[in-house]
């Protein structure tokens, strides 16, 4: 075939000659590709797969290298049966992965919204843990599993804190609620078959409302203090009144101590002089020298220096040697 080009130029241009079963060798290398493509998948460590044939379930499959009907006849769900997730209400942390986390904005005020047993009102947020155990009934047994969870969920905690009283719910009654609402929870998700794990239900915040919370911390802060104050003066009263009661059984041992030692002495002297008494009644001039001796071996020890004289003795002074420690003839 030729083209002019101009300036009286032409081109000869020579096309293939179109041979059909080129075509049909390049769709069935297509196809071929295509299938080899479509009949691989991989499940990673974290997940389970869902095989689905035509939209219905065919079966669950374990992490690893698995094959399939090409040419999209079998769909793989892959679910994430070891993840941890949470879905937080009455409030949002950003960054998360899971777009059921948490509500919007005017969703999360509604949620916090709640009324007590004793009609009043309270802001309760909170946040529940769970993991996806069954991935077949996840996927198929409810429309959405997550959204079922956010209104069971919802629905357990309005239940548990509209049977209880403000000062409940905000103060003494947190675990209690926790518990009871965990276990309510895990009934209802059992109940709708949602293959779905609780794990935790633990509340954040829980305040008065906005009008009324001022004073409602002045109260617990003057709660507080109380509260301190009293245990303050427990502490000095366990401190210092075992302190003077063990002071006080000191002082009581120590005089009915000395009690016994006089008493226990003046029986002994009693009984000293009885029997000196009956000594000297059978031999008194033998007892009067023993008392004499006996008191001078007392007396004698105690006076520094001793002069022993003669009576009959004369020109004593010239002989005294006033620098020795005592003399004796």
């Amino acid at each position: 075939m030729e083209f002019d080009v101009g300036g009286g130029k032409k081109i000869q241009l020579d096309f293939p000659e179109f041979k059909p079963q080129m075509v049909l060798i390049g769709f069935a290398v297509v196809g071929l590709l295509v299938g080899a493509l479509t009949s691989i998948y991989t499940v990673q460590a974290d997940e389970e797969g869902v095989v689905l044939r035509f939209g219905k379930y065919q079966s669950t499959q374990s992490p690893g290298l698995h094959f399939k009907l090409p040419f999209f006849i079998d769909k793989v769900e892959k679910v994430e049966v070891l993840r941890q997730m949470k879905q937080e209400f009455g409030f949002g942390t950003g960054g998360n992965t899971n777009r059921f986390q948490y509500a919007g904005d005017s969703e999360q005020e509604q949620e916090k919204e709640m009324v007590t047993g004793d009609l009043n009102a309270a802001r309760v947020e909170w946040v529940i843990q769970y993991r996806i155990t069954e991935p077949k009934d996840y996927l198929f047994e409810v429309r959405n599993a997550d959204t079922t969870l956010r209104n069971a969920s919802e629905s357990v905690m309005r239940e548990v804190v509209g049977d209880r009283t403000v000062d409940e719910v905000i103060t003494i009654g947190r675990q209690d609620i926790e518990r009871e609402s965990l276990e309510k929870l895990k009934v209802l998700v059992k109940k709708y078959k949602l293959g779905i794990s609780i794990n935790q239900i633990q509340l954040k915040n829980v305040k008065p409302p906005r009008e009324v919370e001022e004073s409602f911390n002045e109260v617990n802060r003057a709660e507080q203090e109380k509260s301190t104050a009293v245990n303050v003066a427990n502490g000095e009263y366990n401190q210092k009144v075992p302190k003077a009661a063990g002071v006080a059984q000191q002082d009581i041992s120590r005089a009915e101590g000395y009690a016994t030692k006089r008493v226990n002495e003046a029986e002994g002297d009693a009984a000293r002089f009885e029997a000196l008494l009956k000594a000297y009644q059978q031999a008194p001039e033998v007892t009067r020298r023993r008392m004499y001796l006996e008191t001078m071996q007392k007396v004698m020890p105690l006076l520094e220096r001793k002069i022993i004289m003669d009576e009959e003795g004369t020109q004593v002074l010239p002989l005294m040697q006033l620098n020795q420690g005592g003399i004796q003839r």
